[in-house]
């Protein structure tokens, strides 16, 4: 026996580092394997051919001589824990096995027990709106990104798994699209793993904030020339009475403004149409309009801090007056029409407005969480989606875009001819003339299609869970100038009720909050509240329209 053993030592004396080390005997072969950690020293082994009995053997160096017995597991385990094996130490370890024909042993393995190692704390932190905030959890609209970033930066190695995220770096950039929880685990040097969850709430979209249908009170408190009429309580009920819901009150702040601080008188004006508008059951949108475009004719050609704080101390003042008007009723809208487009000058209105935002959340009561509304460039909705996708982002997550919709131009708005396009007078396929004004039918591609088309673009706001609002439409009847008359001054007034409804119901049917645009002495008496036009009443409200005359 001692010549076997003796040469199943010396055939393993040379391996003790080998993953595994193996001895034979009696048509038996048996191979050990050793590990140390905190906790043990764990031997595993496998046997081929059969063995009557196993007992396991340690010591303290690699000279089987005076090995110590530890263990007899049964004949059919496979691995033994050693866990009186003291931290430090280096222990050989063999597994004696014997069959019918005598006993043998294993090759011999080594591990070493290690000290206890304790995890390392995990700090998180996220980055949802451009810094990084010490915290587990985040809000996060549907398709904006967010930065998971938890520490310790160095000393260990990160596994990841749900919201998107993926792979071993540290910083996960992640867009989710529904709400979820993200875990992050961190292996420290000495191996012990912790795991930090973080959990991401992405609110379900809130599109229409404002009931439809809304409209402007246009050309009044904006207004900068001699002779508009102040707005009355009849007005605005008769506003509400008629079936509109929301009320946009265009304002010019800097033009009642006297070294930077509102006239007072005005101001109070301001706020007593609010307060009958509210009274009225109404929502309400408040702005600072063109305002003899001190903002938004600036140019944005670059960030200039003296308009920031001009902006900023004007708003403050509305801001102030306002401040614990209900903040689900009463929106703030930050401009108009700001003149910006390009990605360049985008830029620099988003600055502007980010400011806005956050002056009007630190200004506290409810323009901590008060719906704000910011423009797109130049309220155009193809530069919007070009050059302002990217929205100035709001802690509080009630933030609006906006934008506005006169397509075709040359139909809505347009009365003159010039070098870039010609008036038209004819939209709709079914208000069509084939006559002697066929030229001032709309180019093929510019009716109905046309707005499915460029509403459906703002889906990308609201699919996202930001909410639209088309601040302005509206198809003015052309003017007698032009020379329409009889059947085709008719026909185009016909046109433009039926291009009102059909945009007021489409904004309706895509979730969007919609504004049209009227002024003065249009559909309603701005002093006693009558209704001027019936017809076109019934079309900006979307109920109604006027048939195309045929055969023209």
């Amino acid at each position: 026996m001692i010549p076997a053993l003796l040469l199943a030592f010396g055939a393993s004396a040379g391996s003790l580092a080998q993953a595994q080390s193996c001895g034979s005997g009696g048509g038996a072969t048996v191979c050990l394997s050793a590990s140390g950690s905190a906790n043990d020293n764990q031997l595993n082994w496998t046997v081929s051919g059969n063995v009557s009995r196993l007992e396991v053997y340690r010591d303290t160096d690699a000279d089987p001589a005076g090995r110590t017995r530890i263990a007899v597991p049964a004949t059919s385990a496979r691995s033994y824990a050693d866990a009186s094996a003291n931290t430090g130490t280096s222990y050989w370890y063999w597994v004696k096995f014997t069959t019918s024909a005598g006993s043998y042993n294993s090759g011999s393995a080594s591990a070493i027990r290690g000290s206890s190692c304790a995890p390392t704390a995990v700090t998180p932190y996220i980055s949802a709106n451009g810094s990084w905030t010490q915290t587990s959890s985040a809000t996060v609209t549907a398709g904006n990104s967010a930065i998971l970033g938890p520490q310790p930066t160095t000393g260990g190695s990160w596994g990841w798994s749900g919201c998107g995220t993926s792979g071993s770096a540290r910083e996960q950039t992640i867009t989710p699209a529904a709400s979820c929880t993200a875990t992050a685990t961190y292996t420290n040097s000495c191996g012990a793993k912790t795991t930090q969850a973080f959990a991401i709430t992405v609110p379900s979209a809130q599109t229409q904030v404002f009931p439809n249908p809304g409209i402007n009170l246009g050309n009044t408190l904006e207004a900068f020339w001699p002779g508009a009429a102040a707005p009355t309580k009849a007005l605005i009920d008769s506003i509400r009475d008629r079936g509109f819901k929301t009320l946009r009150i265009p304002v010019a702040w800097d033009f009642h403004s006297t070294n930077g601080t509102i006239d007072p008188a005005f101001m109070a004006q301001v706020k007593q149409t609010v307060d009958w508008a509210l009274a009225a059951g109404l929502y309400v949108i408040i702005n600072d309009h063109y305002d003899l475009g001190w903002f938004e004719r600036n140019g944005f050609n670059s960030y200039d801090p003296a308009i920031n704080a001009k902006l900023i101390n004007m708003w403050t003042q509305v801001a102030n007056t306002f401040k614990w008007y209900d903040s689900d009723k009463l929106a703030f809208a930050v401009a108009n029409e700001p003149d910006a487009p390009t990605q360049a000058k985008t830029d620099v209105l988003y600055q502007y407005q980010q400011n806005w935002i956050n002056a009007m959340r630190a200004n506290g009561g409810g323009n901590a969480v008060r719906w704000l509304i910011v423009q797109g460039p130049n309220t155009n909705i193809d530069n919007t989606i070009n050059f302002g996708k990217n929205l100035p982002t709001d802690p509080a997550n009630k933030r609006m875009v906006e934008v506005h919709l006169y397509d075709p131009f040359d139909f809505t708005l347009m009365d003159t001819d010039e070098s870039w396009g010609t008036w038209t007078a004819f939209w709709g396929y079914n208000y069509k003339v084939s006559n002697q004004w066929t030229n001032r039918n709309v180019k093929a591609g510019s009716d109905e299609s046309l707005i499915d088309i460029q509403l459906a673009k703002m889906k990308y706001f609201t699919d996202r869970g930001i909410p639209v609002l088309i601040g302005e439409y509206r198809a003015g009847v052309k003017p007698a100038s032009l020379g329409l008359t009889g059947s085709y001054k008719d026909q185009n007034y016909r046109s433009t009720t039926h291009w009102n409804k059909y945009v007021q119901n489409k904004i309706a049917s895509l979730g969007f909050s919609g504004t049209g645009w009227v002024i003065q002495q249009d559909l309603f008496n701005n002093t006693t509240g009558e209704v001027l036009d019936w017809n076109m009443l019934g079309s900006m409200l979307g109920t109604s329209e006027i048939g195309p005359i045929s055969g023209l």
